[in-house]
């Protein structure tokens, strides 16, 4: 792709967010796109949103499970960037219909890094001497893409299908919990609708850490001091619409909840 379709592509995107529109596929439109194509589209696209008063204050892994990748048919992670727009906090109401378009809902750990983690070379050890804390989240991911139908340079587009996401508020020393064997339960509506493990993403949340920062590495980009972090989903992605409220129980860490709007 050349320079002028991959900003067009990228103001496409966030014109599609700002009206709650969706799009057709960029893979049907464009034989030759790659994945680093579509990383300049997303940073196009964060430019805009960057221009329009929003601030990065994380990045983001997704496509981590194979629930999650056997789902949406793409089969490896993809990545992308959290601004403050995007964030909640345990108790606030999250108003998706107002701001998304197809949003879905997953369970995950977030980190909160003291350190930069620069790659590539960043290993496990370097992600937990880097790490401040970790804490429940729900992501609610949402695609600019019609219909979900994504390839893997769709959603690295579309900055990683991101929508918005709510952290809880008990932190948790990462030191002292096991994140590989750690279980995850999931409710909506007051029943229980799925649950997973640590090991379901990449084998470990920190494993996801260490490949987005050594995959970030790549294009000169750290994961900065101060950030968070959203390590992968541990479950299935959830559909989710105004009036739903889910909770999500992570052994040795604790609980997130959200009710919809």
């Amino acid at each position: 792709m050349n320079q002028e379709q991959i900003i067009q592509c990228g103001d496409e995107l966030f014109q599609a967010m700002t009206e709650q529109k969706t799009l057709r596929p960029f893979t049907e439109r464009y034989d030759d796109i790659t994945v680093e194509d579509a990383y300049h589209i997303s940073l196009r696209m964060i430019e805009r949103r960057v221009a329009a008063g929003e601030r990065i204050i994380g990045k983001k892994i997704g496509v981590t499970s194979k629930a999650v990748q056997n789902m949406l048919n793409v089969h490896q992670p993809d990545f992308g960037y959290l601004t403050d727009k995007m964030a909640f906090s345990e108790g606030q109401e999250m108003p998706i219909s107002e701001q998304l378009i197809q949003p879905k809902a997953e369970g995950e750990i977030a980190f909160i890094l003291k350190k930069d983690l620069i790659g590539p070379g960043v290993t496990n050890a370097d992600v937990l001497a880097a790490t401040d804390c970790v804490l429940p989240c729900f992501e609610v991911v949402d695609s600019r893409i019609e219909d979900w139908q994504i390839k893997i340079q769709d959603t690295v587009a579309d900055n990683a299908s991101c929508g918005l996401f709510i952290l809880g508020d008990q932190a948790v020393d990462p030191r002292k919990v096991d994140l590989t064997t750690c279980g995850m339960v999931v409710e909506k509506n007051g029943e229980i609708i799925s649950t997973g493990a640590g090991a379901a993403a990449l084998g470990s949340p920190v494993n996801c850490v260490a490949w987005l920062a050594n995959t970030l590495g790549q294009f000169g980009i750290p994961l900065k001091a101060g950030e968070v972090i959203l390590s992968g989903s541990l479950v299935p992605l959830e559909p989710v619409q105004a009036g739903d409220f889910m909770r999500v129980s992570i052994g040795g860490i604790g609980s997130a909840s959200v009710r919809f709007t």
